[in-house]
């Protein structure tokens, strides 16, 4: 698969497009660069394939800086052209790039397409289907899964029984769960061609599995999930299965559906070893 890359090398630049004042451990920067997931990046690092400044370097948290010189197999690592994709995600695929059980996974929807590597913006179950975002801007996609930004997220959900006044206004008001609060910002029933029982949920936060525990707690099974929305950003008639580009339209409206989100303060981080964080794939 040929990649996309811009001219710019990272070193010496503003670091993978990200601020230049912001500091990555080895893996991550490769994967911030677009080249690799995060694991294959940590594997990369791991087998001796990629030096820094000159020498190889065997730990994937080592942390860097906008003025390393960062090679990977050779070749001067450089940032990728930014990709937004819009992928109508099968039921039965897992969204992880590398499953340790060795089920199929949503990058089958990405097959020979001619791009960088993309992540997935946040997941969806192996049994849900729907609207699945996919990128290598790892701003972009953070900022959308900041639950203070409450990116509206729309889903038509088929069940086994009928949902009543007082099981919406318990979803409306939360549910405990596992010590978690659970809660929809708005459910109402959908009349859909068929006798199937569908619903429509509004979430604006991303807890795991939040609908389908929900609807257990209220004694009903999910026999469909689909996602239709996000933010401003609507599925429409793509086939299932089927992956297209977002347009400017669809990533600036994502972009501005909330504040985007703000670097934390580098006190305190030394060169050696540090920790960090990942936006969830």
């Amino acid at each position: 698969m040929r990649v996309w890359r811009t001219s710019e090398s990272v070193a010496g630049s503003n670091i993978h497009g990200l601020n230049h004042s912001k500091h990555f451990g080895l893996a991550q920067a490769i994967n911030k660069a677009g080249l690799a997931s995060l694991a294959v990046a940590r594997r990369l690092v791991s087998q001796g394939a990629v030096s820094l400044n000159g020498r190889i370097e065997r730990d994937p948290e080592w942390l860097t800086f906008p003025t390393d010189q960062i090679l990977v197999e050779g070749q001067p690592l450089v940032a990728a052209r930014k990709i937004y994709l819009m992928c109508n995600k099968p039921r039965g695929l897992v969204t992880t790039a590398d499953d340790t059980e060795g089920r199929p996974t949503v990058y089958r929807c990405l097959e020979g397409l001619d791009i960088p590597h993309v992540g997935p913006v946040g997941r969806l179950d192996m049994a849900s289907e729907g609207l699945l975002l996919f990128t290598n801007d790892t701003q972009w996609a953070s900022a959308i899964l900041d639950p203070a930004r409450r990116v509206r997220k729309t889903y038509h959900v088929r069940i086994d029984g009928e949902i009543r006044l007082e099981m919406i206004e318990r979803m409306l008001a939360g549910i405990q769960d596992e010590g978690q609060k659970l809660q929809a910002i708005s459910v109402r029933s959908i009349a859909l061609p068929g006798n199937a029982r569908w619903i429509e949920i509004v979430l604006q936060e991303g807890k795991n599995r939040e609908i389908r525990r929900m609807l257990k707690a209220l004694g009903l099974e999910v026999l469909q999930l689909v996602r239709l929305r996000i933010g401003p950003v609507e599925l429409g008639s793509l086939t299932v299965g089927d992956v297209r580009h977002l347009t400017d339209t669809e990533v600036e409206g994502l972009r501005q559906a909330g504040p985007m989100a703000r670097d934390r303060g580098q006190n305190g981080f030394r060169r050696g070893r540090g920790e960090h964080s990942e936006a969830a794939p």
